[in-house]
C-alpha cells in the first residue's frame, strides 16, 4: 500500500498535539479580569485531584502545575479524549500587583486566584496644604 505524507497535515496534527484544539485543548483554559483592587484569574482543571495542585510563585512569575494520572493500564478503553499527565502554566505578574496576599481556592473544577493590586499601585489623593499666610505673602509683591 502506498502512503502520501501531507506536510501540511502532519504540521497540523503536530500542532494539534502540542498547542490542543478548541475541543481539547493542551494547555490550561484560563480566563482573567481585575475586579475592583483585585485581578482574578480563573483555570479550568476538570477532574483533577485537589491534592495534584501546586501554586509556587517566584520572582513575579505565578506557576500553576496539575496533574491527572495515567488510565490504569488494566481498562479496557472505549474512548480515551481528555489529556493526561503533568500540565503547567506560568503567569507573569506585574509589579503592580501585591504577590504577599495571593490567594486561590479550587471549586467545581475551577481553579481561582485572587491577586491584590499593591497599594503602592492604587490611585490616591493628594492633599495640597495651604495657609492664609501664605497666600498673602503671594499676593503682596
Amino acid at each position: 500500500m502506498l502512503m502520501r505524507t501531507d506536510g501540511f497535515r502532519d504540521l497540523d496534527r503536530f500542532a494539534q498535539q502540542v498547542l490542543g484544539t478548541a475541543a481539547r485543548p493542551a494547555v490550561m483554559p484560563m480566563d482573567a479580569w481585575r475586579d475592583g483592587d483585585e485581578f482574578v484569574v480563573e483555570l479550568d482543571l476538570p477532574g483533577i485531584d485537589p491534592g495534584s495542585l501546586d501554586l509556587d510563585l517566584e520572582r513575579n512569575v505565578l506557576t500553576v502545575r496539575a496533574e491527572r494520572p495515567d488510565i490504569d493500564p488494566g481498562r479496557q478503553m472505549i474512548a480515551a479524549e481528555r489529556p493526561r499527565g503533568v500540565f503547567s502554566r506560568q503567569l507573569f505578574l506585574g509589579e503592580t500587583l501585591d504577590t504577599e496576599q495571593v490567594r486561590a481556592d479550587y471549586t467545581d473544577g475551577v481553579l481561582r486566584v485572587r491577586i491584590p493590586v499593591a497599594d503602592k499601585a492604587k490611585p490616591r489623593k493628594i492633599t495640597i496644604d495651604h495657609t492664609a499666610d501664605r497666600q498673602h505673602e503671594l499676593t503682596s509683591h
